[in-house]
């Protein structure tokens, strides 16, 4: 069984004053990357790391996202407790884990089967309940539709249509679009059925977006 010590709490509250001088301001969001334990997502080699403002490789190519990237884009999403979430992008848990202390209606799709079925494991290993899906996720997950918030937690070369179809009007799209090197963090709004608005925030650095309707169309 994992454990979460004192050592390791102290480690997230560490971590969270990291994130506070980064600029993170939801108290919401800082509770939650104080309640969520990274390491369980690490080798017991790696504890040092897990705790540090980095991504971490897990295999098959992807990373765990550096805690800074999934509190500022949590902290974009700007989450109520009744939102229904689709996180694109389940990669190791970590991310859909820390949405799952601020609202219970998350649903995650990831592109790869191993990761896919490691992160099953991981949530019920500890009593989590989030609705997950193997598939596509650049396509989405229409048949669950719609959604007051997505995530997106890989870099896309540009916004697919069907994610911005899939958003509740008042809904929020959160995705970081670029190229191979580097993104740039957007949030759109959807405003009325034909109606939305885009804010560009700063560049961040993503494994690609697999599928469809992201890097695999793109060769």
């Amino acid at each position: 069984m994992d454990t979460d010590s004192y050592r390791h709490k102290g480690m997230r509250r560490a971590l969270v004053n990291v994130l506070q001088d980064k600029g993170i301001r939801d108290p919401r969001v800082l509770a939650a990357i104080q309640a969520v334990p990274r390491h369980y997502f690490f080798e017991k080699a790696f504890l040092e790391q897990a705790y540090q403002d980095k991504a971490f490789p897990i295999g098959e190519g992807q990373t765990i996202s550096q805690p800074y990237t999934v509190a500022f884009q949590t902290e974009l999403l700007e989450l109520k407790p009744t939102d229904k979430v689709l996180e694109i992008g389940t990669g190791s848990g970590y991310q859909c884990t820390v949405l799952l202390q601020l609202t219970p209606n998350v649903y995650t799709i990831e592109y790869n089967r191993p990761l896919y079925e490691k992160a099953v494991m991981y949530f019920k290993r500890h009593g989590l309940k989030p609705h997950t899906f193997h598939g596509d996720g650049s396509e989405g997950l229409p048949a669950k539709a719609p959604y007051d918030k997505i995530i997106v937690t890989a870099g896309a070369p540009g916004i697919p249509k069907t994610l911005v179809r899939q958003l509740n009007v008042g809904g929020i799209l959160i995705i970081p679009v670029g190229d191979a090197k580097t993104q740039k963090m957007l949030r759109i709004r959807r405003l009325a059925e034909n109606e939305y608005t885009r804010e560009e925030f700063h560049d961040f650095k993503f494994v690609p977006l697999l599928g469809k309707s992201g890097w695999d169309t793109m060769a």
